[in-house]
């Protein structure tokens, strides 16, 4: 029975570790991304239609991913043959929007014995017994769940909300903010609330005109 169990880590704990084979050599995992951000995501078999628009948007936007840090990489259930045949299918015949020729350079993880899709709660049993949802999971620099989504098996990923996710953890992180609903990298980011009546009344009463108060709880500030 626990063969078939499944973990979903949880925000804040461990990315589970792991050494897999992929399309670019053996992987040991988080080792050989230390330091850096990762979007680890899984996708449901080599060769569907929407899968293959998704690895073309996130291949063109690998080195837009790379400025901000951050490295991708893929899994399916799938064989490493499979994947290379998939990918070398998507070089040589397939346009999609603006994009044509595109190589996808980053690794892809071979799970046929479904040991990383199991560790990373990719098996979904309501969805399919074989084949991983689309999970994605951000990881950051010291190795840490950051963020978790799923998208069920018909619609594709938006890799442009991906990444406006990263610029905003990274802005949270190097600045101690929060950032609203909808921001946009430039946009106004949220103070963060006071912990006392004091720091509230405090809060109120400043003339500080880099800081925007609509209430005590709530502040906005430009970042320099």
């Amino acid at each position: 029975m626990c063969e078939q169990c499944t973990h979903l880590p949880l925000i804040g704990e461990p990315a589970p570790a792991f050494v897999a084979e992929t399309t670019q050599g053996t992987l040991k995992f988080p080792e050989d991304f230390a330091g850096k951000w990762v979007i680890f995501f899984s996708h449901p078999a080599d060769f569907t239609p929407v899968c293959t628009t998704e690895f073309m948007t996130f291949a063109s936007m690998q080195e837009e991913f790379r400025a901000l840090n951050c490295e991708l990489l893929g899994l399916s259930i799938d064989s490493t043959f499979s994947h290379i045949a998939w990918l070398r299918t998507i070089k040589e015949k397939v346009a999609f929007k603006d994009m044509q020729d595109v190589e996808v350079t980053f690794p892809v993880i071979s799970d046929l014995t479904m040991e990383v899709s199991r560790r990373y709660g990719m098996l979904q049993p309501a969805a399919s017994n074989t084949q991983a949802v689309r999970a994605v999971f951000i990881i950051d620099p010291q190795g840490i769940v950051r963020s978790i989504l799923y998208y069920p098996m018909a619609n594709g990923r938006n890799m442009d909300e991906i990444k406006r996710l990263i610029i905003a953890m990274q802005t949270s992180d190097a600045h101690k903010v929060a950032t609203p609903a909808n921001w946009q990298p430039g946009d106004e980011v949220i103070v963060p609330p006071p912990g006392s009546c004091g720091a509230a009344k405090e809060r109120m009463t400043s003339t500080d005109p880099s800081v925007r108060c609509v209430d005590w709880f709530l502040c906005f500030k430009k970042l320099g």
